[in-house]
């Protein structure tokens, strides 16, 4: 696949992404050119970007490539990113340089693939507390205490996590912001009911 179509690959989204691949994957292997092995490393690399929860080595035109020599590092890859095993998906990182890291287009997304994975297990992670200290985060994660507390802060304003970081204690606090709105509107309600009340009383006594 040339520049043009990677830069053709870039400005698609979602699901064109994974057609625009896949479709120069299948042309490619139909005419027997080799160009195959670095089209389907794309297209798993697109299929990660996209959390797609589909491995693209299900389908018939890719699995007899699996366990190609080339391939495989982004076969096992694949496997770890899904299964959200972060020191997996790192340990294949740097045991495969040559296949995957030495590939300038691939390891420019790496970032986005481990900011990807490490945001899965976060959110899995502090879905049973209400308080969980950012160093156990940092340590289930494989990160600097700092990168938690970036990635921790990007959640919050997209709303993806409802709390607050407390520096001091080195805490998340999370909160139910339904639960906020469903106080406020009980609130709400009874100052209505007051008002009604008020007013009544108001009418007898005039």
């Amino acid at each position: 696949m040339n520049v043009g179509g990677k830069c053709i690959w870039q400005s698609a989204s979602g699901l064109k992404q994974l057609q625009i691949f896949f479709e120069a994957f299948k042309n490619y292997d139909e005419a027997g050119n080799q160009r195959r092995i670095q089209c389907l490393k794309y297209l798993v690399l697109a299929n990660m970007l996209m959390e797609s929860e589909v491995n693209p080595f299900d389908g018939q035109e890719a699995k007899p490539y699996k366990n190609d020599p080339e391939i495989l590092a982004m076969t096992n890859l694949i496997a770890a990113y899904q299964r959200n095993e972060i020191l997996e998906f790192e340990k294949i990182l740097k045991s495969n340089r040559r296949t995957i890291m030495d590939d300038p287009f691939i390891r420019n997304y790496i970032e986005d693939l481990l900011k990807n994975i490490r945001t899965q297990v976060l959110l899995k992670l502090i879905k049973p507390y209400t308080r969980i200290r950012i160093p156990f985060i940092s340590k289930e994660l494989n990160v600097p205490e700092h990168d938690v507390e970036q990635l921790l802060v990007s959640l919050i304003l997209d709303n993806r996590i409802q709390g607050h970081i407390d520096q001091v204690n080195r805490l998340l606090e999370r909160f139910d912001r339904s639960k906020g709105m469903k106080k406020y509107t009980a609130v709400d309600k009874w100052n209505t009911q007051l008002k009604s009340l008020y007013q009544t009383i108001s009418n007898r006594v005039g």
